[in-house]
């Protein structure tokens, strides 16, 4: 009986939207980096089991811990709240200059965050320098080619193509911030935002902040890759496309599809669109 319905799931996605977008500066760095390097220790986690098996399917099965780590202990994830903060900004409860200067400080603490762990990491991998041949090491260098060089070389096609495949990655990213709210258990929140995090990252989908680590890490790992192949191949399409698939597929049309009608009884999303829809209902 721990189930949400979808219309306090709204007012829930709202609710979390407002108290993110009120945070201040040093707790979105903060949140920001803690995010973004354990989403960075889930990354290789997955890319060791995918090594060790074989099969990047096992890699996606465990990759999804570390969005869990994220959404239960509150932290930041930029991507999850493409879809949250832009719908606490249409209810008047916070402002697009919130909005903004919460997307820019975590994403500056993701960037940190995921550079901290990919020095630790290589220099993990690597035995201080010492060891270069490492198989994750390779495996990390070939698919930071394979995230920008690939797309650079299809030109215009390459950036439509990562386009799309960020839109469709963070879909899933952002329902399983939101399914994380159709639970009031901790086991039920889990089992429920494990699934679509697991959906994209078994198809190779563009996620910004995972690309944060993989990109920098396989440039120290040996990819011939430049800082302007990283920003301008993946990470700021990237970032735009993950913003496009969750404000538009999850965040837009969940509150299109479960906002408050007219008339209804049950007082789900928040009083400011209850008000509104209630003014327009009697103009007409």
């Amino acid at each position: 009986m721990d189930y949400v319905k979808p219309n306090q799931v709204l007012h829930n996605m709202i609710q979390t939207g407002a108290g993110k977008a009120q945070l201040p500066v040093i707790q979105l760095i903060l949140r920001g980096f803690l995010g973004g390097a354990i989403l960075a220790y889930a990354t290789t986690l997955a890319f060791t089991a995918t090594s060790q098996t074989g099969l990047g399917l096992v890699g996606a099965l465990v990759f999804p811990l570390g969005f869990v780590i994220i959404i239960l202990l509150g932290l930041e994830l930029v991507t999850g709240s493409f879809a949250l903060i832009p719908l606490a900004v249409m209810e008047r409860r916070a402002t697009a200059g919130q909005m903004a200067n919460n997307f820019f400080w975590v994403i500056v603490g993701h960037v940190i965050g995921c550079l901290f762990y990919a020095g630790l990491y290589y220099a993990s991998i690597t035995k201080m320098g010492t060891v270069h041949d490492h198989a994750l090491a390779v495996m990390i260098a070939g698919i930071a080619e394979g995230k920008t060089i690939a797309y650079k070389e299809m030109g215009a096609a390459g950036l439509g193509l990562v386009f799309i495949r960020a839109v469709l990655c963070n879909w899933m990213v952002t329902l399983g911030a939101v399914m994380a709210m159709t639970s009031q258990s901790t086991l039920g929140k889990i089992a429920a935002m494990w699934l679509p995090i697991l959906a994209f990252f078994a198809q190779g989908f563009e996620h910004a902040v995972v690309n944060m680590f993989v990109i920098p890490a396989g440039m120290m790992f040996g990819a011939e890759v430049s800082a302007a192949d990283w920003w301008l191949w993946n990470q700021i399409p990237v970032l735009v496309g993950n913003l496009a698939g969750g404000l538009i597929l999850t965040g837009l049309f969940l509150y299109w599809s479960h906002a408050k009608k007219p008339g209804a009884k049950d007082e789900s999303v928040s009083a400011s669109f209850g008000a509104r829809v209630g003014s327009e209902a009697k103009r007409a």
